[in-house]
């Protein structure tokens, strides 16, 4: 293992979106943010006081801020719109689809409090198909960046990005352990640990819970190399097959369902040109329920347990 990771604080990645904007912000003047009554809960704040003129709250309707979004873009602006994930996917899919997908407006449709990790809230806010629905669409670009820096990184990168961009993000505290000074690429997957015996793909939170992971089953002599896929859509093809021809083990971690979800892309990819056994780190056709992220997280058997029991089975499977 040539990379050892270190927590440097724990931060919420929803308010590295929230530093990102303003940066993004400062840095373009077409750049607008609309919001359906959640500046808060998004991180948005700074953004709305600094520049009150760029700002619209169109309150809880969200269907309308997608359509009000798509016209900013048509007229040259940048709009970012922020919500829960689940009102931005699942609430909105048709407006999604037609005035942003299909058009491909240079629409930024960020999503807050997606995944189990939302916590107490439970059920009803707590989307686990969202990748799914929206890597669906065609034009669309998918990011799910894994800790506060690389989060602000993705937001300031997607401004400079002319496309309709999904960018997903979380309400809980979690490690920040990725530098500040990143350059974050669009489609570029990162190799965060080099080995040879199994590879880990993991997007969003789970980035971290492999490092443990993996760092733990160093101790037993395995081997892993761990590859953050912040961007789902489009995928790395060539950082995959490359660490798969080495490892010929895959574990995919993601804070999602199976169904639809970033394992399920990778599977699909390996089963037409390079056929490896595969193991899921993924919630299995359930909805969430009220808890603690932590507790929720060894529930649906995405914590770093989770993984090295997949990594071991997998490993068995080579």
């Amino acid at each position: 293992m040539k990379e050892i990771f270190t927590n440097i604080g724990n931060k919420d990645t929803r308010s590295g979106f929230g530093a990102g904007l303003l940066e993004a912000g400062r840095n373009n003047p077409d750049v607008v943010a609309l919001c359906a009554d959640l500046t808060g809960s998004l991180k948005m704040d700074e953004f709305a006081a600094e520049f009150p003129e760029r700002f619209i709250q169109c309150g809880i309707a969200e269907a309308n801020m997608i359509g009000v979004s798509a016209g900013l873009a048509l007229s040259g602006k940048v709009p970012f719109a922020g919500s829960f994930a689940n009102f931005l996917t699942g609430r909105v899919y048709d407006q999604v689809r037609q005035v942003v997908a299909y058009s491909d407006t240079n629409v930024k449709i960020c999503a807050s409090h997606a995944g189990v990790t939302l916590g107490e809230d439970g059920a009803t806010h707590q989307i686990m198909e969202d990748i799914g629905l929206m890597r669906m669409l065609p034009n669309l670009t998918v990011i799910n960046p894994c800790d506060y820096n690389q989060t602000k990184a993705a937001t300031i990168a997607i401004a400079e990005f002319h496309g309709p961009v999904y960018l997903r993000f979380g309400r809980p505290s979690v490690p920040n352990f990725t530098p500040a000074d990143q350059k974050f690429e669009i489609g570029k997957a990162l190799k965060m640990i080099e080995g040879k015996d199994v590879t880990i793909f993991a997007t969003g939170h789970l980035v971290w819970e492999s490092i443990v992971a993996a760092q733990e089953l160093e101790k037993s002599g395995i081997s892993v190399e761990l590859i953050n896929i912040h961007t789902i859509k489009p995928l790395d093809r060539k950082a995959v097959l490359e660490s798969v021809t080495k490892t010929r083990a895959v574990v995919c971690a993601e804070e999602h369902m199976i169904a639809g979800g970033m394992g399920e892309l990778i599977a699909g990819l390996l089963s037409r040109e390079l056929p490896t056994p595969v193991e899921f780190i993924a919630v299995d056709d359930m909805f969430g329920q009220s808890g603690t992220p932590a507790e929720l997280l060894k529930e649906y058997k995405l914590d770093s347990g989770s993984i090295i029991e997949a990594i071991k089975k997998v490993f068995l499977r080579k």
